[in-house]
């Protein structure tokens, strides 16, 4: 015979900014929250080396460090972390009603309320070099890491409004910048072209693809190929940006959760319901504008505090264990 279903009011699926904010908050407003951790506990910040634009923080913190303390604050006040990851999940369409949970392909349980802070994939190229220099100077976010390359040469890969952004944006604080597009055009709007084309410090390759990232703990440069005649050029660069695209880690709730055509949950108004009641988006699981770690832990706060007004409102049908 099976155990009874554990029956939660709060569940909160990932380990992010959002996730950890969200926990805090809820803790504290006695939602009893248990957080399941996913994948990759911490989420996307546990792979940055350094984080110097997270409020609080004068010196900067490491990004393994800083989820640590996250942690920590959020279990202070009575998170239930648990190593796990939520693998199904069956949502509920009634007001007060319960969300079934599949965790581990194994055990199942019930919520009240759900929050999601699932987060976002950065897309990579996926070559050896490329990965082995994750976090020594390949980075997927220049708004995140652009400052530490500040007077330095650097490359950027994409062709798409956020590479033309963010080639923009380390245009004024580098040296300079070559961009690299691996078609004969950019897929950026024709604003962000002519904003690209008009910065004199970068330098736009078509046809261009990464052969190599050079260096052994840090980045020292490219070699680059032309797809079109095969030749190869090498380039002394500090820092290598990847600008090809996320992918929100929202696969489980596709086909019962409005989203996106790439993904993300859609939500309602300037809050972070979702077309499920009780059920809550926040981080970048919901967010493609913006993917900052402050953004991400903002909407953590307003999905706790919507979990609440949610709960004030409904009878809870059975007692909560």
């Amino acid at each position: 015979m099976s155990e009874k279903t554990e029956r939660l009011k709060t569940v909160i699926i990932g380990s992010g900014p959002a996730g950890y904010t969200a926990a805090i908050y809820a803790a504290r407003a006695d939602l009893k929250p248990v957080m399941y951790t996913g994948m990759e506990p911490g989420g996307q910040l546990t792979t940055t080396t350094e984080v110097d634009n997270f409020p609080g923080y004068p010196e900067g913190i490491d990004g393994p460090t800083m989820m640590v303390q996250l942690q920590q604050q959020a279990e202070r006040f009575g998170t239930d972390v648990r190593i796990g990851m939520v693998t199904a999940v069956e949502l509920n369409d009634e007001i007060g009603g319960i969300h079934k949970l599949t965790i581990d392909d194994d055990k199942v349980i019930e919520a009240e309320t759900v929050i999601i802070s699932t987060g976002a994939s950065a897309k990579y190229l996926n070559l050896p070099s490329e990965q082995r220099l994750r976090g020594g100077g390949v980075s997927a976010c220049a708004v995140c890491d652009g400052f530490f390359y500040k007077g330095q040469n650097v490359a950027i890969v994409g062709g798409g409004d956020t590479a033309a952004e963010e080639a923009s944006y380390l245009a004024n604080i580098c040296n300079k910048v070559t961009m690299l597009i691996r078609k004969d055009h950019m897929r950026a709007s024709k604003a962000m072209q002519h904003r690209v084309n008009n910065l004199k410090n970068i330098d736009v390759r078509y046809n261009t693809e990464i052969d190599e990232v050079l260096g052994d703990q840090v980045v020292e440069g490219l070699r680059m190929v032309n797809n079109q005649t095969g030749k190869k050029e090498e380039i002394a660069i500090t820092g290598l940006f990847i600008a090809i695209g996320h992918t929100p880690n929202t696969g489980i709730f596709k086909g019962q959760l409005d989203m996106d055509e790439t993904g993300y949950i859609l939500t309602k108004g300037k809050s972070t319901k979702t077309n499920k009641p009780g059920v809550f988006a926040s981080g970048d699981a919901q967010d493609k504008e913006y993917r900052q770690a402050v953004t991400a832990a903002g909407t953590g706060c307003m999905a706790a505090l919507d979990a609440e007004r949610y709960l004030a409102t409904v009878e809870t049908p059975e007692e909560v264990i």
